[in-house]
């Protein structure tokens, strides 16, 4: 069993330089951005440490390394059988995914998503002026789930690609491959091209298994492009490089049409990162996981102790925790609620869906005494 990787201290990480850390006034506990709190993986920092020492600084070229390294990973986490040249590079996920709908829509084309879901989804809609179509996730309880009548019904309506978040942010489903295949008959019945957010898939928990949706079935690699990083798993977010990955030769003879620019503005630092974290990382990634797991479980045992008014179930994947506060009754703005009466930053439900109001979605990959921290400061704020 790996050794379980221990966060940073509050004071340590208090100087760090990243949005989470300096986005809010130093009395402020930030629990909203999607960076973890722990130190890198040590082969990572090496490569880093040798490209610096080597003023090895220029601009992001030919790099077969991260393409091989990452088909490697893909095969020994999830029986992923891929061609490295399948692999292409972005700066990050975002822009990978808005230049693949660049590539394959136009103006006004309707856009799936599946709310809640990551806010920036709105934002790169927004980008490429498309015309959104929401088909929200089913709820039982807090665990949410895909709609399939809805999303069959919007597939017909003309719905030309589907952004899928695979596993979800921020309700922390893991899909099954059932789920994910019928998706695909569904993509290939209507002409639907599926891209697959898949950034947090190498966080999901030994009580899950998440399929990358490109290995689901062969009609998955026809209809599907995935878009995916190491920069979650092995919080390289700064550092700025993603992958994007297509099966189906129409697929990739579109995705050859991209700019040349959409790799050559990836960095180079992150591309080194993502390819040494895709071959030397797995020690680390187990400890990593380990950590959070009983991070998870800390979250639902100080909940169920101190505010049992909060719903909150067990993600399957990755830091990231929805919960569900209406029974609080806090308001419009529940987030607003605790940052002014708390001192603890969350991020608002209603980023996720306008439907979501009376949800916050906490990060949990910190040590347990700041997790500890934000939920003293939420009953504080009472």
């Amino acid at each position: 069993m790996s050794e379980k990787v221990i966060a940073d201290s509050l004071a340590q990480l208090q100087k760090r330089s990243s949005s989470k850390w300096r986005f809010y006034p130093s009395d402020i506990l930030p629990l909203p951005v999607a960076e973890m709190d722990f130190q890198i993986a040590e082969p990572i920092k090496a490569a880093l440490h040798d490209l610096v020492e080597r003023s090895d600084t220029g601009y992001l070229g030919p790099i077969p390394e991260l393409k091989e390294n990452f088909a490697g990973f893909a095969n020994r986490k999830w029986n992923w059988n891929l061609d490295p040249e399948q692999v292409r590079i972005a700066c990050d996920v975002g822009v990978g995914v808005i230049e693949v709908l660049r590539t394959f829509m136009s103006v006004g084309d309707k856009l799936m998503i599946n709310t809640p879901v990551y806010n920036n989804f709105f934002t790169w809609i927004n980008e490429i002026k498309l015309t959104k179509v929401e088909v929200p996730l089913k709820r039982e309880g807090m665990h949410f789930t895909l709609d399939l009548l809805g999303i069959e019904a919007a597939y017909k309506a003309g719905v030309k690609a589907h952004l899928l978040c695979n596993p979800h942010n921020p309700v922390g489903t893991v899909y099954t491959k059932l789920e994910l295949m019928q998706i695909a008959e569904l993509a290939d019945k209507y002409k639907v091209i599926v891209i697959s957010d898949e950034i947090h898939a190498p966080l999901t928990f030994s009580d899950s298994t998440f399929t990358p949706f490109l290995a689901a079935s062969d009609i998955s690699k026809k209809v599907g492009i995935t878009v995916t990083s190491a920069s979650k798993a092995f919080n390289l977010a700064g550092l700025k490089c993603a992958t994007i990955v297509a099966q189906d030769p129409k697929l990739n003879a579109m995705l050859d049409t991209m700019p040349e620019s959409v790799h050559f503005r990836a960095s180079l630092f992150g591309a080194i990162a993502d390819a040494v974290a895709y071959k030397s990382g797995d020690e680390w990634l187990d400890g990593i996981i380990a950590t959070l797991d009983d991070n998870r479980r800390l979250l639902a045992d100080l909940l169920a102790a101190k505010v049992p008014a909060i719903k909150y179930r067990i993600p399957d994947c990755s830091y990231l925790a929805w919960l569900d506060v209406s029974e609080l009754n806090l308001g419009e703005n529940p987030a607003a609620h605790f940052l002014e009466k708390g001192k603890v930053a969350f991020n608002p439900g209603h980023t996720y869906g306008a439907d979501y109001s009376q949800f916050i979605r906490l990060n949990f990959g910190t040590s347990p005494e700041i997790i500890t921290d934000s939920i003293g400061r939420i009953l504080n704020s009472l």
